[in-house]
């Protein structure tokens, strides 16, 4: 029942989709239109429209029917609505669906759901009158410390690039523009106002790009947000290099470069340098008024004084009436959205659901409700909310499910739930004697003992670091769980050896204290407003989990390499890639360092069986086929992984690359025989001197597995 009511929903999701966005186009009635206002406009009200007139507004022309232009951050729920000093008016409906974060949406691997995702975002920002929502983040998840890490999706671009195209058009079939961002390398929150990051040309074209390529190219992303740090020695909002001749030249994008707020520090480079909108204030402050910002009254008077050309100005201008009539903003009326329905919060509960991700378990799950007397729920992030956490993707949910709470509701028979808070959350906080002393013995007198821990979001947004260890504008200190959890779980699986350990967070922490003593371990990351109720059916079995993690979780940051190998976090103005395209799993096999646990690993309460790897290649193109069978007596779901090896290359190349993926539905004992189509780029790397993707001819070896350290099939092929 659960599959249908849900197929049901992306139906209705896909019956309104508008025309693809795959292809960045012109349309020449639209063209010839903008060309008619342009000439009509002054200097002044062209100016007037590339920089804020408030918070999260640019002005408009009245007199000529071009409205404000309306944003709101979102990466996972439109926003709560700001006044011009920052603070939350708290004026009518502005509560939204509380979807997971970025990094829950991508353990799914599932692009149908990135969609449904998207869509649900696109409905809700238009119903708040919103025209570009500021999502999605994609940024490469390159250290365990980076505070922003729970927005983004992976350390692998193949993966991202998969997951963000359905994101986008998602949103912007609702007639909502997506902003793609942080272009490019937001890497990590510490300095990043202005660190320089260098890295090598193969780094940037192999790991860090291919997600915004994509987001372009394929999904047709309406605007940008550019990264607050410097690429290269110059500011990556308006980098020449990267906007201009990559972005703007290369890709084809014809749609809007956004700063990031206050990203913007001078004004005839950010002209030039291919920004379109300068928004933003500082935190704290009353907005910048207009002849504070540098596309303001200085980009006015350089174009008086023949500095800078008007037409440098008119292009900026077009590319916001482009997105405005894109989204039918001008002469057009928009369809209503839909706020915070029951079908949204389905979907959010949906990608919960495929997100949990089991990353052990010694035969304790799924637990069996029927028998079970008694359980230990323990842990502050078990009755905590997380809407309002980790900064400017702050969500003021309708309603939030805590972990304690779908425990509750999934419970029969009266089975006792002893709640022990366990730890205080505070940013300096140690482990508590009374705290732990009562969470003992509460587990000590219950059949199950299920922690909840793991990171935390803060809260007030002036300052939303003090107590949080994800959110924007700080990076974690190090990978060590804080509060005393690891005396708590500790002295918990000691008193309860039947332990559950649920982690709540953006990405890796240190476990190796109890890890191999607890019973199971689930990884949550944050999973939205109907999270605790996934949580549980996930504990109970009423839900298979199939989430996959999308990031290498090492034992120690030592282990990490931007820590091992790289920089992090630079010498105070720079900070050097030179872990270069060796992120996440491509270490880990190159180096040879075995991780806590591997990319793409996940459990299931199924089993799955690989049959023979077939591959042919004809005329560029590779196809591979192989049966997977479900030998368990359980309906599960299995992400079955494609990664290609270069046996011998003129350079050095990672051991084996991430290039396919398919997350398979089967019931017990079903199989299914899958194929993927392999292209020319799946085999190539990007040469340096050549300054394009080189394909050599020579063996590769197709491998098929369950994560990238348990492969089940093989097949080498010459090309």
């Amino acid at each position: 029942m659960r599959k249908t009511i849900f197929t049901c929903i992306m139906a209705g999701l896909f019956i309104n989709a508008g025309k693809s966005h795959a292809q960045q186009k012109t349309d020449p009635a639209t063209e010839s239109k903008i060309t008619s206002l342009l000439k009509q406009m002054t200097l002044e009200e062209k100016i007037g429209m590339i920089h804020g007139n408030s918070s999260f507004t640019s002005a408009g022309v009245a007199r000529l029917g071009i409205p404000e232009l309306t944003m709101s951050d979102g990466p996972h729920g439109v926003r709560p609505e700001h006044g011009r000093d920052w603070k939350l008016d708290n004026e009518g409906n502005d509560s939204s669906t509380y979807l997971p974060v970025g990094l829950s949406l991508a353990s799914t691997w599932n692009p149908e759901l990135g969609y449904a995702f998207g869509a649900v975002l696109g409905s809700e920002a238009k119903f708040r009158g919103k025209d570009i929502i500021l999502g999605p983040g994609i940024n490469i998840l390159r250290t365990p410390l980076n505070g922003r890490n729970f927005e983004y999706m992976s350390e692998d671009p193949f993966l991202i690039s998969k997951m963000v195209v359905g994101y986008i058009k998602g949103v912007q079939d609702q007639g909502i523009s997506a902003c793609v961002k942080h272009f490019i390398a937001n890497n990590q929150e510490t300095r990043r106002d202005g660190i320089n990051v260098e890295m090598s040309e193969r780094a940037l074209r192999e790991i860090y790009l291919p997600g915004f390529k994509a987001a372009i190219i394929e999904g047709g992303a309406n605007s940008v947000m550019g990264a607050y740090n410097k690429f290269r020695g110059e500011y990556c909002t308006y980098n020449d290099y990267l906007v201009n001749k990559i972005l703007k030249g290369e890709w084809g994008f014809m749609g809007l470069m956004i700063s990031d707020w206050g990203a913007i520090h001078s004004t005839k480079v950010a002209l030039l340098g291919g920004a379109d909108l300068e928004m933003g204030s500082d935190i704290g402050k009353p907005v910048l008024k207009f002849p504070d910002f540098y596309m303001a009254a200085p980009a006015l008077k350089m174009v008086q004084k023949g500095e800078v050309k008007e037409s440098v100005i008119d292009d900026k201008v077009r590319r916001i009436l482009r997105i405005m009539f894109k989204t039918n903003m001008i002469n057009a009326t928009r369809k209503p959205g839909r706020h915070a329905t029951a079908d949204h919060a389905a979907i959010a509960k949906k990608v919960a659901e495929e997100g949990i991700i089991l990353l052990k378990n010694k035969g304790i799950l799924p637990l069996k409700k029927n028998t079970i007397k008694s359980i230990a729920v323990i842990g502050a992030n078990a009755n905590r909310d997380n809407a309002m956490g980790g900064g400017s993707s702050q969500v003021l949910a309708k309603y939030e499910i805590t972990p304690l709470e779908g425990i509750q509701a999934c419970v029969v028979n009266n089975t006792a739930i002893r709640y022990s808070q366990g730890y205080s959350i505070a940013r300096d906080a140690k482990a508590d004697a009374k705290m732990i002393a009562d969470a003992v013995e509460n587990a000590k007198s219950a059949e199950i003992a299920i922690v909840v821990g793991g990171w935390t979001h803060g809260y007030n947004y002036s300052k939303w670091a003090d107590n949080a260890f994800d959110a924007e504008g700080a990076d974690k200190p190090n990978m060590n769980m804080p509060f005393g959890q690891d005396e708590l779980i500790s002295a918990v699986i000691t008193a309860n050896p039947n332990t559950i350990v649920v982690l709540f967070g953006g990405g890796a922490m240190n476990i190796t204290k109890w890890e191999g003593k607890a019973k199971a371990i689930l990884q949550v990351g944050y999973p939205g407003l109907e999270g605790g109720s996934a949580i549980a059916e996930v504990l109970f079995g009423d839900i298979n989990p199939s989430g996959k993690l999308t990031f290498s979780w090492p034992k120690t940051l030592e282990d990490s390499p931007a820590h091992k190998i790289g920089e992090y976090p630079g010498d105070g103005t720079t900070v050097k890639y030179k872990d270069d395209i060796f992120v996440g799993y491509r270490y880990f096999d190159k180096y040879k360092v075995k991780p806590q646990f591997s990319f793409g690993h996940g459990l299931s309460y199924s089993k799955f069986k690989y049959g023979k790897l077939n591959a042919s290649s004809t005329n560029g193109v590779t196809t591979v086929s192989f049966t997977v069978q479900n030998i368990s007596s359980n309906t599960g779901a299995e992400v079955v992984q494609i990664y290609v090896k270069d046996v011998k290359s003129s350079v050095i190349r990672p051991e084996k690359e991430l290039k396919g993926f398919q997350k398979v539905f089967l019931n017990a004992g079903e199989t299914k025989e899958l194929q993927f189509t392999l292209d020319s780029e799946t085999f190539s790397f990007f040469d340096e001197k050549q300054m394009k993707w080189i394909q050599e001819a020579g063996d590769f070896e197709i491998l098929a597995g369950s994560s990238s350290s348990d492969l089940r099939s093989k097949k080498k092929i010459k090309l």
